[in-house]
């Protein structure tokens, strides 16, 4: 492993996201993933777009403090895709996920990733935003996309690294990663002092 004080310590990634979990063995991180279900992963309505994803990660870091040891650390995250007065989820259905992209289209939206790294001695929380620009796009196109791609497990149910991201992204202001679920060089400069 690269990262000398991780040697010897048990990683848990509490995320079943295949994205995150490609990321983080990206970086030459052993580690396990664990994913208990049923998180509560509400949050007060009137907490600012920019807290919530941190907080999310937080709260998940809190259902995993049973699996904690002394040399046991746990990586948590929670993503969230904001239009100018909304989070938009991930999509229950091929009706919401039409509903959420059609907002998305011919406009700039927020992604925010907060990321909770927990031991027995302390946290460390922090987020990270990427601006996302969207082309306008058909509803042949949004059809398209959820028939093929089922983007069911995506907030704003849509996947950067997908067909839409390909057709349908025009800029980017900030980190790719943190859109596709982990702004992993901002993961890898935390892990390396923690």
């Amino acid at each position: 492993m690269i990262l000398k004080n991780l040697e010897g310590k048990k990683i848990i990634l509490a995320s079943q996201s295949p994205r995150r979990q490609e990321l983080l063995k990206g970086i030459g991180i052993d580690f396990e993933v664990i994913v208990k279900k049923n998180i509560d992963e509400s949050f007060d309505p009137k907490m600012p777009f920019e807290e919530v994803a941190a907080f999310l990660s937080r709260k998940k870091a809190a259902a995993y403090k049973d699996l904690l040891s002394d040399n046991c650390l746990i990586i948590t995250a929670d993503t969230i895709v904001c239009t100018a007065n909304e989070i938009l989820n991930k999509p229950a259905n091929a009706k919401e996920a039409s509903a959420m992209l059609q907002k998305l289209s011919g406009k700039k939206h927020k992604v925010i990733t907060g990321v909770c790294i927990k031991s027995l001695e302390k946290e460390l929380s922090f987020s990270s935003e990427s601006i996302v620009h969207f082309a306008a796009l058909t509803i042949d196109e949004i059809n398209y996309y959820i028939t093929n791609y089922q983007p069911f497990d995506k907030a704003g149910a849509y996947g950067i690294q997908e067909w839409i991201g390909y057709i349908g992204i025009t800029r980017l202001e900030g980190s790719y990663f943190n859109v596709m679920g982990l702004p992993i060089q901002l993961v890898y400069s935390k892990l390396k002092y923690f």
